[in-house]
């Protein structure tokens, strides 16, 4: 394979996976997730552009994508599986386990934090799941570090036997930077095939065997935070002061050019730590000998600053003096920074652009869905789930929204906490054909099983739509495009003992409406139904050349103003004229799905009449 380092403008995940493939990664796994998604498809990429044997996937769920990259690290091979924060939860299980009973290849763990949170449920610290799992965990910030990173993981890994956590925050996986390329390896290249020693004691290892596996884990952590390659560095070693900041992640950078800004890098010591855990212990006993006062500025938890724990000297999140909530952006760490220094910050205060709140897209199939689920059970309650439909709470067709799976799990617990009254109220659970095949599976199977009355609608438009439009098993194809066995969600639905299971068009509001209507009464006298409203994402079907019919809609002078279209369809075409006190149809909006055609109680959206008429 032919080597010529250069640099190229990489986004973060694009820097990461090239990471993966210059360090022979054979096995790379995942489940999109943002900020993660993007890992995958560019490994992919280099995969495809450099024609790589190596085995890359979109599995099912984080779960599953964790357990076949670690059998794979079984087996001696370089591998990793990446995801996003709350993704990390679906696979903490095996996390916790993959830490006591070790690797053979290297094994990096990729989870990619959101402080602020921008498309996340949460803004939970990955570096918080490293500390319980007891592994280590890096931090980039910035995608060259991100990348160098992941060449440090595997030698970590492979160093101490252990899975490592590379864990990139937004900013890092979406921002873009020169990064220098390097050569390209395979598992080949490594010399490497996959080589199982069976070893039950170790791979299988009951409780007793476990108490010694954790014996050793706490070992190989006291090595770890005594190893040399991943101390912390002081960037300024020429100050001579008695304070100091440290910093991770991001924040490392930004607090770089603050310090820079406000004249205090001749006379503020800064740290960056790329190990938050386990914290190096020459260098605690450093920090702590030296400085007096400490300020320590990381995202999202302070991990680093429980470490250090010293609460006289350190200021951070547990003393109030560094934000506990959202995102630190450069102009709050200058704020933080400009106050433990006792200068005065120079940046302006900046007032938040005002936004526009975020609604599903013109003619997306999910908005119709959500209209005909209000029309069939006006007084319902509606559980929903995780993805872009999550929108369907501006139509008011969404009340709760937890966590992957659990519309169905939340429909279930709404049932028998309503099923001794009198009046029961309908419950219609929205969720998404991924989501479904994540997490939705095992809650349906309950429900069939406690005969929970509510009515599954699975909005099935044959993609991983929020994310970027990755397969799902239904779609039959590979995260190369290769084809696979595809899923049958209907045969999937029924073995899971629905009773009934139809497929409907949600452009076609009146039937749908009927459809669902069916399942309601079914649901209300005979327990469980399903609806699969199927209909092609618009992005996606305009990426694949899907054919849609388009139907031209017009706004006729029967329109009063009301606003009915606009407050119960919400699509982004139909626009307010505030001149005319009436609403118009912006036509560089539109999509011309003409589902609004059956919106207006008075008929004032008609199709467009043409010069044929």
């Amino acid at each position: 394979m032919k080597h010529s380092a250069k640099k190229e403008l990489l986004m973060g995940n694009e820097a990461i996976a090239l990471g993966l493939v210059e360090n022979g990664c054979a096995m790379a796994t995942s489940y999109p997730g943002t900020p993660a998604s993007e890992i995958l498809s560019s490994v992919v990429g280099y995969q495809r552009r450099h024609k790589i044997g190596m085995h890359t996937q979109w599995a099912i769920n984080e779960k599953v994508a964790f357990e076949i990259a670690y059998a794979g690290s079984m087996t001696g091979l370089r591998t990793a599986v990446s995801m996003k924060q709350v993704g990390l939860n679906v696979a903490a299980d095996s996390l916790m386990s993959a830490a006591y009973l070790g690797t053979v290849g290297g094994f990096v763990v990729i989870s990619a934090d959101d402080p602020g949170p921008h498309s996340s449920q949460t803004e939970q610290d990955s570096r918080m799941m490293a500390m319980m799992a007891k592994i280590p965990v890096l931090d980039p910030g910035s995608p060259a570090e991100a990348k160098e990173m992941v060449s440090l993981a595997y030698a970590l890994s492979e160093a101490f036997r252990t899975p490592v956590m590379l864990r990139p925050t937004t900013r890092v996986c979406h921002s873009r930077q020169d990064v220098l390329t390097g050569k390209l390896l395979v598992s080949n290249a490594l010399n490497r095939k996959a080589a199982f020693k069976k070893d039950s004691t170790r791979w299988a290892a009951t409780p007793k065997f476990r108490y010694q596996l954790h014996l050793e884990l706490e070992e190989k952590l006291s090595q770890i935070a005594a190893h040399k390659e991943t101390e912390p560095i002081f960037h300024n070693p020429g100050t001579h002061s008695k304070q100091a900041v440290v910093s991770s992640g991001v924040a490392s950078a930004y607090t770089i050019d603050i310090l820079k800004r406000l004249n205090l890098w001749e006379s503020v010591a800064f740290f960056q730590v790329r190990q938050p855990f386990p914290l190096h212990t020459r260098f605690m006993k450093s920090l702590l000998s030296t400085y007096d006062r400490i300020l320590v500025i990381e995202e999202t938890t302070g991990v680093i600053e429980m470490q250090l724990a010293d609460r006289n000297r350190i200021q951070g999140k547990l003393n109030g003096a560094v934000t506990r909530v959202g995102e630190l952006l450069p102009e709050i760490i200058e704020k933080q920074v400009a106050k433990f220094a006792g200068v005065t910050a120079i940046s302006p205060t900046l007032t938040p652009a005002p936004g526009r709140p975020p609604t599903l897209c013109a003619g997306c199939p999910h908005r119709a869905s959500f209209f005909a689920i209000k029309k069939a059970a006006p007084r319902g309650i509606y559980t929903s789930d995780i993805g872009c439909y999550t929108l369907g709470l501006n139509l008011k067709a969404v009340d709760t929204v937890l966590c992957m799976g659990a519309a169905i799990s939340q429909a279930a617990g709404f049932y028998h906490a309503y099923q001794n009254q009198e009046k029961r109220p309908d419950i219609i659970a929205t969720i998404g054909d991924s989501t479904f095949f994540h997490a939705g599976v095992p809650a349906l199977i309950d429900a069939v099983n406690q005969n929970v009355r509510f009515v599954l609608v699975i909005l099935d438009n044959r993609t991983t739509a929020m994310t970027g439009s990755q397969p799902t098993p239904a779609t039959g194809k590979s995260a190369t495009g290769e084809n696979l066995v595809p899923v049958d969600m209907e045969t999937l639905v029924k073995g899971c003992g629905i009773r009934s299971c139809e497929v409907g068009e949600p452009y076609d509001t009146k039937a749908f409406v009927k459809l669902l209507k069916k399942a309601v009464d079914f649901s209300r006298k005979q327990g469980p139904a399903v609806v699969i409203a199927r209909h092609p994402c618009i992005l996606d079907a305009a990426r694949t050349g899907h054919s849609v019919e388009r139907i031209a809609v017009e706004i006729t002078d029967d329109c009063d103003g009301c606003g009915f279209c606009r407050q119960h369809f919400e699509c982004p075409a139909l626009i307010h004229n505030a001149h005319t006190g009436r609403t118009f149809i912006d036509p560089l909006v539109c999509n011309e799905c003409g589902v609004c055609l059956n919106v207006c109680p008075k008929g004032a959206i008609q199709k467009k009449k043409t010069e044929q008429g």
